[in-house]
């Protein structure tokens, strides 16, 4: 076994073991991993390759399905499309135009002191409803009651020096005649007398302003309407002149409704103004779904706003239950003209594609496309030129209809929110 090992030259002995020599290289590993892996990628390719084929044979048969399913209407999903109709019909509508509004009183009264004084008695409560010449508020009278007094003694006064001054021009006047007395002293008691006549004259006039401002102590509603909140208490001091309301006054019955429309509606609206025909004004709520009011156009502005291009209409409305509220928001609508004999039918039958409008008209239970051009729309209804009055017309289920398909007619109410907004054929 030594000579073995010692004949060897690539081993040595050290300390009695046996070492291999540094330059000695590992065997290469096994080719079993490598081969491994080429056949997973194989079979992955083979995998996508299917799936591709699979995909594009299902892609080429979904438009034979639908076209089955849907165009004919004889099979597929649905067979014969059920549907609810409508007739066109021939009829008149209003054309408007919509603007948003205030509500606006004719007369409102922001009632403020005339005199200095105490008050004395609120009479009104808060949005009472007054009429003209109730009372409403008093000022402490006293300081002005004594004022007319004294003025009016004045006056008394006065007018019976001015009486004795004419009974003394008559007697010299009757003494002059006899020539008794000299011109002058005839002249000096004419203009006495008048000097008399100018000092009554002036207090009548103290007098009279004296009562004003005793009036003004009793301070009632100038007209018909309500009161606000109540906006001071018996007691307060009041200053003439004084800008702070006392109470206000608005008038209810009628009231009107301001609004703004564009200046290329003025050759529209002025035409009936002048020629004494009003136009009609109907009011709806913020939603613009509830009607509240219908009135007559009252005026138009004298002037249009440069800077917007509009002009200011007023509308007046009895208002006789109270429906419209001093500075509310409404919408307006006002009726400018009335198209006559026109092709009616209702918006939710149109649809469109794009700019292009059209319509189902149906015929022997079959469906054609017709472009209709539309035109004035009312509550609900619009004017379309296209069709003939009397036409059938599909109104629900676009989302299944196509351009001579099968229909069946069934006419049940269905709910607006199960009609599409609009479909393409």
């Amino acid at each position: 076994m030594d000579d073995s090992f010692s004949s060897d030259s690539s081993y040595s002995k050290t300390d009695g073991r046996t070492t291999r020599p540094s330059h000695y290289a590992p065997p290469p590993p096994p080719q079993k991993s490598k081969e491994r892996t080429w056949v997973w990628v194989t079979i992955g390719v083979v995998l996508v390759f299917v799936f591709y084929l699979a995909f594009r044979h299902h892609d080429n048969e979904a438009p034979a399905a639908a076209t089955k399913g849907g165009a004919g209407g004889k099979k597929g999903f649905g067979g014969p499309v059920t549907i609810n109709t409508v007739n066109a019909k021939e009829g008149d509508i209003g054309v408007y135009l919509t603007a948003i509004g205030t509500v606006t009183p004719v007369y409102t009264s922001v009632i403020t002191s005339q005199v200095n004084g105490i008050i004395n008695t609120v009479h009104y409560k808060e949005a009472q409803i007054v009429h003209k010449g109730d009372a409403l508020i008093d000022v402490d009278a006293r300081p002005y009651q004594a004022q007319l007094e004294q003025a009016e003694g004045t006056l008394e006064k006065d007018t019976h020096i001015l009486e004795q001054a004419r009974m003394d021009l008559e007697r010299y006047q009757k003494a002059w005649s006899r020539n008794a007395i000299a011109k002058q002293i005839l002249d000096d008691q004419e203009k006495l007398a008048l000097q008399n006549q100018g000092t009554v004259k002036n207090d009548q006039g103290v007098v009279d302003f004296d009562r004003v401002q005793l009036s003004y102590c009793h301070i009632t509603a100038p007209f018909d309407g309500r009161v606000g909140l109540r906006l001071v208490d018996p007691g307060n001091v009041v200053q003439a002149n004084s800008t702070t309301p006392l109470v206000v006054v608005t008038q209810l019955q009628p009231i009107t409704v301001v609004f703004t429309v564009a200046e290329d509606y003025l050759g529209e609206i002025q035409p009936h103004i002048n020629q004494g025909t009003p136009l009609g004004v109907d009011v709806f709520d913020r939603a613009q779904l509830k009607k509240v009011a219908s009135g007559k156009l009252l005026a138009v502005d004298n002037q249009i706003d440069t800077t917007t291009g509009t002009v200011r209409l007023r509308a007046q409305f009895d208002n006789r239950k109270n429906e419209l509220f001093p500075n509310q928001f409404v919408n307006t609508r006002l009726l400018v003209n009335t198209q006559h004999n026109v092709t009616l039918i209702p918006t939710s039958a149109i649809q469109h594609n794009g700019n292009v409008a059209f319509v189902y008209v149906i015929q022997n239970n079959t469906a054609h496309t017709q472009n209709v051009k539309p035109g004035t729309e009312d509550n609900g209804m619009t004017a379309v030129q296209g069709i003939n009055p009397d036409d059938v017309l599909a109104n629900s289920s676009f989302e299944r209809l196509q351009d001579k398909a099968q229909v069946k007619i069934s006419n049940t109410p269905v709910p607006a929110s199960a009609i599409p907004e609009n479909s393409a054929p």
